[in-house]
């Protein structure tokens, strides 16, 4: 894939919007991508089954007492696993390896700009995520009774924030990657680190406060979060602007570290 190749031209060949040229680039990459077997199936199925195995989990904590129902604490983890997998581990392969197959660094000397390059690379794995994620939203809909958001604009602000901040992470993590092997040990850290502490498996409400406050600094935390108090209305202002405020500060700092430091070249 090659500069030319990705990039969108009008009849006279010269470049159109920057829109035009990201999806371009998206339709190259969604290519590229149905072609690696094991990140898409990993990026499509993944998600999709990981909430079957948290459902005995939850059936064993006394909900009630923290004002919360089974459909309240999987629906808004399902939505998680589907950033984790479908969008963040699935775009550190990608990045590293574009990278290691040098198609980022014939990219560069084309019309792209390197914030095109790095979005459109992600717009596929961004719109397989979003997909899930209303797939699962209907599914706990349906069959776990989870009525209707109490608070709708807070689930799909939490939902937005997601998907805007795990593609300049997973950008972060391909720095730290030296070869697509092992992107998947690199992602592999955080992956844990969201699943045991950032209301995934076990509500904050369950936490130790110190344990619970620093959990709450994760970057997956304040997405959890929003979403739950987007259909449990349980949410207060205040706590509303505190989970907004870490994920806009995650996601500025990732968009930082990726401007200083991501790697162009493959890593000697």
């Amino acid at each position: 894939m090659s500069a030319v190749a990705v990039t969108s031209t009008t009849g006279n060949g010269a470049t159109t919007t920057a829109v035009g040229r990201m999806a371009a680039l998206a339709r190259a990459e969604l290519t590229l991508l149905g072609r690696t077997k094991a990140t898409l199936l990993a990026a499509l199925f993944v998600p999709l089954v990981m909430p079957f195995s948290l459902s005995s989990t939850v059936e064993q904590m006394d909900l009630k007492s923290a004002g919360l129902s089974a459909g309240s604490v999987i629906l808004p983890s399902a939505i998680g696993f589907s950033l984790l997998f479908a969008v963040y581990s699935s775009l550190v392969s990608v990045y590293a390896a574009r990278r290691e197959e040098l198609v980022l660094k014939r990219l560069r000397t084309g019309e792209l700009r390197d914030a095109e390059i790095l979005a459109g690379a992600a717009l596929p794995s961004v719109a397989i995520g979003l997909a899930q994620c209303l797939v699962l939203t209907a599914a706990c809909a349906a069959l776990l009774d989870v009525g209707t958001p109490q608070a709708p604009h807070l689930a799909v602000l939490g939902l937005l924030l997601g998907l805007a901040m795990w593609p300049p992470l997973a950008a972060v993590t391909a720095i730290f990657s030296k070869s697509v092997e092992g992107a998947q040990v690199a992602a592999m850290p955080l992956v844990l680190v969201s699943f045991v502490g950032s209301g995934t498996f076990v509500p904050l409400e369950f936490m130790p406060d110190r344990v619970a406050w620093i959990c709450e600094l994760l970057p997956l935390t304040p997405v959890i979060t929003l979403i739950r108090g987007g259909w449990t209305g349980g949410l207060s202002a205040y706590e509303a602007l505190g989970a907004f405020a870490t994920a806009v500060a995650w996601t500025v700092v990732a968009v930082f570290a990726v401007g200083r430091w991501f790697r162009w070249e493959p890593r000697r």
